[in-house]
Formats: structure tokens, C-alpha cells, sequence
């Protein structure tokens, strides 16, 4: 199984980071966190979340935490806003006091956590009581087209490919397992809803240049096929995309989000 690669921010906002933006907006919105408030982004990769929150929340600061010393470098010198910082940091082991944050959110992060439910104890460790704690997850199973209809193709021409389908790997991207996550954490108030965002793409080379970026499973499975391999994907991907007179291909990206509140201590 090909490894996830998480190296270049660049590749990334290609791939998902344009969409991810657009939910971002409907995301911060719905958490309705007062102006003022203290974030924490956890998994802040090319810092799209963050600079949502400066523009959205009113927030008195925001701190970015990744893994990724690569994606933290590229989003401390995109996001220059000085009530925003970033740092090298692991989710689940949160380098932050207990109470710290009014509002610690994640986005496209906790189905690759390896341990989901530590982390959501993390962020639920360092918010305030009362506080929010929130993220939202691609429906890699449903209606987030671009990835399902790249593994629909892939799997037709190499039933192997299932094993690597984001839907199939990441089984917890639902609001159940979403719900149930967060209550194990011992939020209370856990809510989720649907955010479609639409992904319009200016034509065939714009939907699939970015799967030869090779950020995240399914540009990393297209970057490890053998040309040929690689090409008749290509292929069956451009006669089943739905393209429209001017060549754009319309889809939808649907997310998962949920909230949860701290208790009171």
C-alpha cells in the first residue's frame, strides 16, 4: 500500500486545499464562537482553517498546529496576520495547558489520526469549559465526487485499488461514528450536519493535474502506477466525468462537520 505523503502544501491546496476553503467559510460560521476567542487549529496544514477564522470569527488570536514542519513553514509565511502563529505539534499529544482555547477545531484531520479518540481528548482537554470543539471530515463514501469518482474508476480497472478508497479505509467519516467520537470524549451537545460546497473544474487537466501532485491516498496511489497503468486511468476518468459544453466539469464536495461542547468542570 502506497504511504501517505504529506510534504507540499502547494500540491495540496490544488488538490483539496481550494475546496476545503469554501467549507471552511459555512464551518467557522455554524460554530457560532464569540467574537474575541482564543483557536487552536489542529492539523493546520496549509493554514486554510486559520485564515478562514481571522476573516469569519473575529478571533483575539489563533494558534496552527501540524506534524508537518513543511506545511507549518508554508502557512506561517502565507498567513501574516499578527493574531496568528503556527507550530510543529502532534494532535494527539497537544503542547497546550488544559482551559487554554475558547475554540479548537480540526479540518480534513481526524479520520488520519491514529487514534481519533485520543485526539479528540486532546482538544477537548485544552478548550475551556463551555468551549467548543468541532471539525469536519470529506464524505469520502458518498458525495465528495472528485475522490469518489477517482476511486470508482481505479477500482474498475484494478479491483486492488478498494483496498486503498478512502471510503472503504476511513469508515468513521458519517455522523454516527462523528457523533459517537465526540461523546467519547465526554463532549456534551454533539451535533453534525452537511456541507456541500461545489467544485467546478475549468476542464479535464484542471479535475486531474492535481492527482499527479501525489498529496494524500488517492494522488499517491495515481503517482505509483506505472505509466501506462497511469494513463489508461486517466483515460477512463475523462469518459466517465460529466463535462459540460464548455469543457468545465461540475461536481459537489459534501463534508461532515461536528461540534461538541466541554463539559463544566
Amino acid at each position: 500500500m502506497p504511504a501517505d505523503v504529506w510534504d507540499d502544501a502547494e500540491r495540496l491546496e490544488r488538490y483539496v486545499g481550494r475546496w476545503s476553503r469554501l467549507v471552511a467559510r459555512e464551518f467557522v460560521a455554524w460554530l457560532e464562537v464569540p467574537p474575541g476567542g482564543r483557536w487552536l487549529d489542529v492539523g493546520c496544514g496549509s493554514g486554510a482553517l486559520t485564515e478562514t477564522v481571522l476573516v469569519v470569527a473575529e478571533p483575539a488570536s489563533v494558534v496552527g498546529v501540524d506534524t508537518s514542519a513543511a506545511y507549518v513553514a508554508y502557512a506561517g509565511a502565507r498567513v501574516t496576520d499578527s493574531r496568528a502563529s503556527f507550530a510543529v505539534g502532534d494532535a494527539q499529544a497537544l503542547d497546550h495547558p488544559d482551559a487554554a482555547f475558547d475554540a479548537v477545531a480540526s479540518s480534513l484531520v481526524l479520520n488520519f489520526l491514529p487514534d481519533p479518540g485520543r485526539g479528540v481528548a486532546e482538544m477537548a482537554r485544552v478548550v475551556n469549559p463551555g468551549g467548543v470543539v468541532a471539525g469536519y471530515v470529506w464524505d469520502y463514501a458518498g458525495e465528495m465526487q472528485l475522490m469518489r469518482r477517482f476511486w470508482d474508476a481505479a477500482v474498475e480497472l484494478d479491483p486492488a485499488a478498494a483496498d486503498l478508497d478512502e471510503g472503504r479505509r476511513m469508515a468513521g467519516c458519517n455522523p454516527p461514528a462523528l457523533e459517537a467520537l465526540f461523546a467519547g470524549a465526554g463532549l456534551v451537545d454533539v451535533e453534525t450536519r452537511e456541507i456541500d460546497v461545489p467544485t467546478v473544474f475549468a476542464g479535464f487537466d484542471d479535475y486531474w493535474m492535481p492527482f499527479e501532485g501525489g498529496q494524500g491516498p488517492a494522488p499517491g496511489y495515481c503517482v505509483s502506477l506505472p505509466e501506462e497503468r497511469r494513463e489508461a486511468l486517466r483515460e477512463r476518468l475523462r469518459e466517465m466525468l460529466p463535462a459540460e459544453a464548455d469543457g468545465s466539469i461540475r461536481l459537489i464536495a459534501r463534508a461532515w462537520a461536528v461540534r461538541g461542547t466541554a463539559h463544566e468542570r
